[in-house]
């Protein structure tokens, strides 16, 4: 693709296609799939009939958006991943790096590195919680006020005697229904964090919380909410939090995934997978 053909880039890209740019500059890694569910909805979030179908359409979008530079696939794989267009990882490509930040007049470049495989499974997985309660706001009662991710939903603070702190959540996620609203940092686990780094970062909220700055802010400090992968690890955790003298264990939230729209969207939704 020559220099001219990036210059002039607005005029092949569709609404559809910058909304998907923005997705990929926001999540930074996203599948086919998770795509398709954001911008090819397949009944009951959407007109597609069949996931499948929504899911060729949205390979033909992103090998069209490929070929103008804009996004670009991610050659390697994370364990577990097979091959397949559903499961092939995005990033967003330079010609469509540089097309958005034109559009909003910033002029600082953002570099791409090649992600490690832990990155990569991280990422995706916090992109499939917000890919989720995206797609149930549009069957359920509830509106998503807020979605922030890393590093909008970062918090740099300063604890006594110490110097400034940052506070790393993995997502910032505000839910509403008609009378209540839901605030809760997420935090997402995979299952190779040592406990004792788990804690660490539980101590880093709850030295943020004594701060007070987020309650002048929104009026409370949101929930903090692991997702840990096994019953069996959360069950672990929630011991350590209890018997951790620092904390306050009301501050937290210890959960598996089966059970995350019940805390982060609790209005008697229904998960529909």
């Amino acid at each position: 693709m020559n220099a001219q053909a990036t210059r002039d880039l607005g005029p092949h890209l569709t609404e559809r296609d910058i909304r998907i740019l923005e997705d990929l500059e926001q999540f930074r890694l996203l599948t086919t799939r998770q795509l398709q569910r954001l911008h090819l909805p397949a009944r009951p979030f959407g007109d597609h009939a069949t996931a499948s179908a929504a899911t060729r359409g949205t390979s033909r979008i992103l090998n069209r958006l490929e070929g103008l530079g804009a996004v670009a696939r991610l050659e390697r794989r994370i364990g577990g991943i097979k091959h397949g267009s559903a499961l092939t990882i995005w990033h967003l490509g330079a010609a469509g790096e540089r097309y958005l930040r034109a559009r909003r007049g910033d002029p600082t470049r953002r570099r791409y590195t090649e992600p490690s495989l832990s990155f990569t499974a991280h990422t995706l997985a916090v992109a499939d919680i917000a890919v989720m309660l995206r797609e149930q706001v549009s069957i359920d009662s509830f509106e998503l006020l807020d979605l922030e991710v890393e590093s909008a939903c970062w918090r740099t603070f300063n604890s006594t005697g110490t110097d400034a702190i940052t506070l790393r959540p993995d997502l910032l996620v505000v839910t509403a229904d008609t009378e209540t609203e839901t605030h809760s940092f997420v935090e997402v686990d995979l299952g190779t964090e040592h406990t004792n780094a788990v804690l660490r970062k539980c101590r880093t909220y709850q030295q943020y919380q004594r701060t007070g700055t987020e309650q002048t802010t929104r009026g409370l400090f949101p929930a903090v909410v692991w997702i840990i992968p096994t019953r069996k690890r959360a069950v672990a955790l929630r011991d350590a939090i209890r018997a951790e003298r620092t904390l306050d264990p009301d501050l937290f939230w210890v959960i598996t995934p089966d059970a995350m729209l019940r805390h982060l969207a609790p209005y008697n939704a229904t998960v529909t997978t």
